[in-house]
């Protein structure tokens, strides 16, 4: 039986990975700043044809872990899938 620490390390990695929809890849990633000081980024890639077109937007505020900036990079990348003005 799994411990509750690794179920948990599971769910924080499969949430976070890359995920695309149609012509969008959504890559969630972090910077660090150094001990408890991540940054939430979001890559948004969109490919037509030979066209690719790449954006990363930065989100405040920091977190204190890396793996808190990666869900928060997911989740905003979740929403602009619904709303993609929301990152205009």
């Amino acid at each position: 039986m799994p411990y509750a620490h690794d179920t948990l390390e599971y769910m924080i990695f499969a949430n976070t990975r890359p995920f695309a929809l149609g012509e969008f890849r959504i890559t969630p990633l972090s910077r660090s700043h150094g001990t408890d000081h991540h940054t939430a980024l979001l890559s948004i890639r969109n490919s037509a044809g030979r066209l690719t077109r790449d954006r990363v937007h930065a989100f405040e505020p920091t977190f204190k872990t890396q793996a808190s900036a990666l869900m928060y990079a997911a989740v905003q990348g979740r929403y602009w899938l619904l709303n993609p003005a929301s990152a205009d």
